[in-house]
């Protein structure tokens, strides 16, 4: 742990100014390795992932060094489209900036932007070590001194009576740890991975939800129907989210222009099944689940984070609505449930960022409502109900649909909050491998989405003496369950993936600093 906080603290040291201090200090650590990388003979674009126009995003390689030895292109830091905390920016402005400079504009167009970068290389040639071909990998650590590394550390009392750990080479599939990979334990909130997975691979990366005004011919109602985008905004600034001011200003707009100044407002919620209350009841981690919401229910100002809900998310979305109307001179009655008929006329439509955009945003701050929205999706696009049990069937299905391991995995959910949900080690080190796979580009957001070890997300105030900018995971935690996934780039620049699940454990900090204990030692392992 000395070693590789030796090794990554120098370098943030030397951090340029950026959009947000901490992205300067992610940025600098890995730029100038970008500048020293060698470009492998063989490069193979991601597939363009778009989003709003006003945000285009770059894919950049980020490598690991270490001292004494050459530097090898280590974790695929694929510039996810989401611009979190101007992290997308920061990364495509450094990475233009380098003289050997990777990436493509996500735009949504065939080719490179002209006088753009170059496109960036797929994961197995990132992988390869400086000097070798684009196929030559660096050869994995021996599981005999993974095992002699974290043995010892994850027999720690803090991690309870009952623990599993899985370690896996990315690069070629190689397991190097098992300690009880195939026990199935409740996972908590990486749960989420599994959910990612299963939507991208069902809906695609490029999916949208999209929320509409549509009136009806006869009856004059005027119906604000549901997408089941739980990130579509109210906010005066929308941050490139579905606005739902926009969606009333062209909506009156319309009205107008069919002569109408007055309406019977109603909403319309049929997308989703089943009970919208989460089992563990009402809690500030969640709101009921629900096609139509506004800022996903909540009663401040806050977009991450546990904070009081409101009650019925769709009737305060309808009521924000019919206020923003009124602005633009529509006149509504109090708005109330109804359904949207196949003879509506569809007035407006606005549309979230693409699916990708979705999941990093769920991976880096752990948004329990995006997670069961994606769920839902996921059931809606493979012919079952959009529920709660609907949702975690789709889930199981299309992860066995991808050859995955999933004896063994339960989901009754697709947040994690349910604590009834089972999972394994070997299955989600196996979903991380998966999304590194260049035959499945569309679930690359699935990596790039995962928070960053002290810089983003729920891992932005750990690791602060250890692995930082290093270890990108999925962190999961109820009372008594503390669990970790991910990825880390070890001492000699090759990419891992890794789990480690806690069961009936007494303190969650010292659990917590047990699981970053042994991350941050698989970071600095040089186990050859």
């Amino acid at each position: 742990m000395v070693r590789i906080a030796g090794a990554v603290r120098p370098r943030l040291a030397r951090a340029v100014t950026a959009a947000k201090p901490q992205v300067a200090r992610v940025t600098r650590a890995v730029g100038p390795r970008l500048a020293r990388i060698t470009p492998p003979t063989s490069l193979t674009r991601f597939p363009a992932l778009s989003r709003p126009a006003a945000r285009r995003t770059w894919q950049y390689t980020a490598g690991a060094a270490t001292a004494g030895l050459a530097l090898a292109a280590g974790v695929v830091t694929a510039a996810g489209p989401w611009d979190a905390n101007g992290q997308r920016t920061a990364e495509r402005e450094r990475a233009a900036a380098q003289e050997r400079a990777g990436g493509t504009d996500h735009d949504g167009g065939s080719g490179t932007r002209a006088g753009g970068p170059r496109p960036a290389p797929s994961a197995a040639s990132v992988l390869a070590g400086l000097g070798g071909t684009a196929t030559t990998v660096r050869s994995a650590p021996a599981a005999k001194a993974v095992a002699d590394l974290l043995d010892p550390l994850l027999d720690s009392s803090a991690l309870g009576r009952a623990h599993a750990a899985a370690v896996v080479d990315v690069a070629t599939g190689r397991r190097l740890y098992d300690a009880g990979a195939d026990k199935a334990l409740t996972p908590a909130s990486t749960t989420k991975i599994a959910t990612a997975v299963a939507a991208l691979s069902a809906l695609g990366a490029d999916h949208r939800l999209t929320t509409r005004a549509a009136l009806e011919p006869d009856t004059g109602e005027l119906v604000l129907v549901g997408g089941g985008d739980p990130t579509l905004t109210a906010h005066k600034e929308s941050g490139g989210w579905a606005s739902l001011r926009a969606l009333a200003r062209d909506t009156a707009a319309a009205l107008k222009k069919r002569g109408v100044h007055q309406v019977t407002l109603s909403y319309d919620t049929t997308l989703y099944a089943g009970p919208a209350l989460h089992p563990i009841g009402v809690n500030d981690n969640l709101a009921p689940v629900s096609a139509l919401m506004a800022d996903e229910g909540r009663t401040d100002d806050s977009t991450a984070g546990p904070v009081t809900r409101v009650t019925d998310p769709a009737a305060a979305a309808a009521d924000a609505f019919a206020g923003f109307l009124a602005d633009d001179g529509i006149r509504t009655t109090s708005p109330g449930p109804s359904k949207a008929t196949s003879r509506a006329a569809t007035l407006a439509t606005v549309s979230s960022p693409p699916l990708s955009d979705l999941v990093e945003r769920m991976l880096t701050n752990s948004d329990n409502d995006i997670a069961e929205a994606l769920a839902r999706q996921t059931a809606l696009a493979t012919g079952r109900r959009p529920s709660f049990d609907g949702g975690a069937a789709a889930i199981a299905a299309r992860l066995g649909k991808l050859g995955l391991p999933v004896a063994g995995a339960d989901f009754h959910d697709g947040s994690g909050l349910n604590r009834d949900d089972r999972t394994t080690a070997d299955l989600l080190t196996a979903l991380l491998v998966k999304a590194g796979s260049p035959s499945h580009p569309e679930l690359r957001p699935v990596l790039t989405g995962l928070p960053i070890a002290g810089f983003t997300g729920t891992l932005a105030d750990r690791y602060s003496d250890g692995a930082a900018g290093v270890v990108r995971a999925k962190t999961g935690t109820l009372t008594g369950v503390n669990t970790l996934a991910g990825t880390v780039v070890d001492r000699d620049g090759r990419l891992l993936a890794f789990a480690f699940l806690a069961s009936d454990t007494t303190d969650p900090a010292q659990a917590q600093a047990a699981l970053d204990r042994t991350a941050t030692a698989l970071a600095g392992c040089g186990c050859d």
